[in-house]
């Protein structure tokens, strides 16, 4: 394929939020270096770390004004030197934490590209590299979820939440799910035993009411703020594990005197990023287990929401204010 020297981006021009992505026509398309491929982006996932990068969170993000954009699927349409095993044509889905997802074309370390399966199209791929497995290394390796246990899952209408209450059903967790009342019947349609308001002041005593005062063996966290110290609340005594993963709703504060006196729990965080750099044969494995799930029919091709390049501005500024269901992409 002949490939132009400039494209269509969204580039971030401040660290205010995403309300500040502009759209331009004259970015220059990137070449891959060594060990790197170049990919015409058919779509862009919308994840979190777009929020957290464009208001200035994100721990060594980048620095404005940069091409946004972390998740890309698509056709590859060139490749760097070094690179053996992707050949132009491929489609593949990968991350690139430097961004530039966003626009006609990306750049992707070979190393970090999963090929789309077999019969996918691109943009069905979309979260297999970000949220599902976030959602599996929260239940499996970290969290260590088993038959039997209670598995308390914030935010179950979004992307990584969707994921894991399937897989927890799969792996024959009682699932509690949050989400805000009007998005309860898509949750219940993933499986969820129960189905809470996240929004409930009161939410630890619903928690603690379903499980019998015994409260949750495991809670995937990724709303943050408030809602974190009701996380902790709602775990079981001692044995208890919360995964932290996001922090949607912001930072809160523990303290080593609430971890002696208030939660005896187990708090573990999890960055997939970090765990892919430090830990990549744990991210291996949890890999495998994950196209396991696919081919046993546990996770199916995604249906994301799908919004013109264009509008990246309002897919991500109503992804922070959790006004969506499920993936976002965005086509250039």
């Amino acid at each position: 394929m002949s490939i132009p020297s400039t494209m269509r981006a969204l580039r971030q021009t401040s660290l205010d939020g995403p309300q500040d992505l502009r759209l331009i026509s004259d970015a220059p398309v990137p070449s891959p270096g060594p060990g790197e491929i170049l990919i015409r982006v058919a779509a862009a996932g919308v994840n979190y770390v777009d929020i957290s990068q464009a208001r200035g969170t994100f721990a060594g993000g980048p620095q404005p004004p940069y091409l946004a954009g972390i998740e890309g699927a698509g056709e590859v349409a060139a490749v760097g030197d070094g690179v053996s095993d992707l050949e132009p044509g491929a489609h593949v889905i990968g991350v690139g934490i430097g961004g530039g997802a966003f626009a006609e074309y990306m750049v992707l370390p070979a190393a970090a590209a999963l090929p789309v399966p077999a019969g996918w199209t691109d943009e069905q791929a979309l979260g297999l590299v970000v949220n599902w497995p976030t959602a599996l290394a929260a239940l499996k390796p970290l969290g260590g979820v088993t038959a039997g246990q209670t598995v308390l899952i914030h935010a179950a209408a979004g992307a990584t939440g969707q994921a894991a209450v399937k897989m927890a059903k799969h792996y024959g967790a009682t699932v509690i799910a949050t989400a805000s009342p009007g998005k309860h019947d898509v949750v219940r349609g993933l499986g969820a035993d129960h189905v809470l308001d996240s929004r409930d002041a009161d939410l630890t005593a619903a928690v603690l009411a379903l499980t019998e005062g015994a409260g949750a063996d495991l809670v995937l966290e990724s709303a943050g703020g408030p809602a974190l110290d009701a996380s902790l609340a709602a775990a079981k005594r001692v044995t208890g594990r919360v995964v932290v993963y996001g922090l949607a709703g912001g930072e809160a504060a523990i303290t080593n005197w609430d971890l002696v006196y208030k939660h005896q729990i187990h708090v573990i965080g999890l960055n997939i990023g970090i765990l892919i750099q430090a830990a990549p044969q744990i991210f291996g494995e949890v890999m495998g287990q994950l196209f396991g799930l696919l081919a046993a029919g546990v996770l199916g091709p995604g249906q994301p929401t799908a919004y013109d390049l264009a509008e990246g501005p309002k897919a991500l500024t109503e992804l922070e204010a959790r006004a969506t269901v499920g993936k976002l992409a965005l086509f250039p």
